[in-house]
């Protein structure tokens, strides 16, 4: 199967400072399309190593614009002192409309779980481009980290279990998932798991099973519930300086 990865780069200047703002890019393998942006650092040297940053958005930015996927996160990675503390290729894909980063259904205060758990076509098509990101030679592989929120949190949790020796560390927000999966990734991953105490649309209790699952196999999550936060609780995490602190504290060394 063919891949091809169109890495190009549209340098703006905002507020007096130079940052790298990713162009239009798509990934390609067989017949499948996966939208996705790509921020680089600063003066970009492919002959050195960077971390490598997945986030995954949620259900209501899916589309074809390859834009809304920026809709949360721009003030936290588009920023100086960002892209001054925490060099990084950061990698932002966009799922279509049709479909979503999670084989889980939400119902209500329900998750339910295909026999098999397998991903959904646009998490299949993220682990490839990942994949093909992680083994470029300027990626370091001791330093990849995830993130995501709502359904991309779900999709988060589905991920640790298709790589679970991938992620230095995962900070997964206002999600759920099957707490099985969690014997896979809680001794190899360290996660934060973060949701709103009153969010109405995805039960907080679905990252309370996720937590205790984690710790049932050995693992140590960090938790952070919100009191009185609904579903935006990536706000708070968002603008929490420990955010970025936290995860790119952890290597795989």
């Amino acid at each position: 199967m063919r891949i091809v990865l169109s890495l190009f780069i549209l340098l703006l200047i905002s507020c007096n400072n130079q940052l790298l703002i990713p162009d239009y890019e798509k990934f390609v393998r067989g017949n499948d399309e996966l939208s996705y942006r790509i921020l680089y650092p600063q003066k970009f040297d492919k002959s050195k190593k960077y971390a490598i940053k997945l986030f995954l958005h949620g259900i209501g930015e899916r589309g074809k614009d390859n834009e809304s996927q920026l809709t949360y996160v721009d003030k936290v990675f588009l920023n100086k002192k960002t892209l001054d503390n925490y060099p990084s290729i950061v990698v932002f894909p966009q799922a279509p409309l049709s479909d979503n980063w999670s084989s889980v259904t939400l119902d209500g205060n329900k998750l339910s779980f295909p026999v098999d758990d397998p991903p959904t076509n646009s998490l299949k098509l993220v682990i490839k481009l990942i994949d093909s990101l992680t083994n470029e030679n300027y990626a370091d592989k001791n330093r990849i980290y995830l993130s995501g929120l709502s359904n991309g949190g779900m999709g988060s949790f589905e991920l640790l279990k298709h790589r679970p020796n991938m992620f230095a560390s995962a900070v997964i927000i206002c999600g759920g998932g099957n707490p099985a999966w969690a014997k896979e990734f809680a001794k190899s991953t360290p996660v934060w798991i973060a949701h709103g105490s009153n969010d109405q649309v995805v039960n907080p209790n679905f990252s309370l099973k996720m937590a205790e699952a984690i710790i049932n196999e050995g693992g140590s999550p960090k938790v952070t519930f919100f009191e009185n936060v609904y579903h935006n609780s990536w706000d708070y995490v968002f603008s929490d300086s420990e955010y970025l602190k936290w995860m790119y504290s952890r290597s795989k060394n």
